[in-house]
């Protein structure tokens, strides 16, 4: 979606600038929760019915999440997002403030897709052996995939490399029917 990238630059780039350096992760942090929070069903409903005010609607974010004393930098950055009628680009923004954050520490964010729960040494290694693959750190997230049946998919970016039994068991059905 083009155009909802288009509406949330501006709205991830002043973020990223009103920052301090030092917090641009926990501001991360706080942003993604509130990207979460948008994307309900019932809060957009709530938030688009003409008798709701916005200051109700900031009233009901604030009390879902769980943001301790949130800052001025975070009260004025969700009113501004609510005043001009911006929810549903939250989730956005907080991809495209994540991705300043990454390119500003030289990394990337990265889903590693697993038919099995990682543990954390495992994960570690994997980490290992994809920041070589992809040539820069990666902060990695695990997904269940059961379908996958082995193996592993590593989603970074717009870059996919799969090495799941699914994957193979595909490219073997297109060798066998070519």
């Amino acid at each position: 979606m083009a155009e909802l990238a288009t509406i949330a630059r501006p709205y991830a780039d002043a973020l990223f600038k009103a920052s301090p350096a030092d917090r641009r992760t926990a501001t991360a942090d706080w942003l993604d929760e509130l990207a979460a929070i948008a994307t309900q069903p019932q809060l957009q409903q709530f938030a688009d019915n003409p008798k709701v005010t916005e200051e109700q609607v900031l009233q009901l974010i604030r009390g879902v999440a769980k943001l301790q004393a949130p800052s001025p930098v975070a009260q004025n950055f969700l009113k501004t997002v609510v005043e001009n009628g911006r929810l549903g680009a939250l989730a956005e923004v907080a991809v495209q403030f994540r991705a300043h954050v990454n390119a500003l520490g030289g990394s990337s964010d990265a889903t590693v897709q697993s038919p099995f729960p990682i543990d954390a040494a495992q994960l570690s290694q994997i980490g290992e052996v994809l920041s070589k693959r992809f040539g820069r750190k990666l902060n990695l997230k695990v997904e269940l995939e059961p379908e996958l049946i082995g193996g592993i998919r590593v989603v970074v970016g717009d870059e996919v490399l799969d090495t799941s039994v699914k994957s193979r068991l595909e490219q073997m059905k297109v060798a066998l029917t070519a």
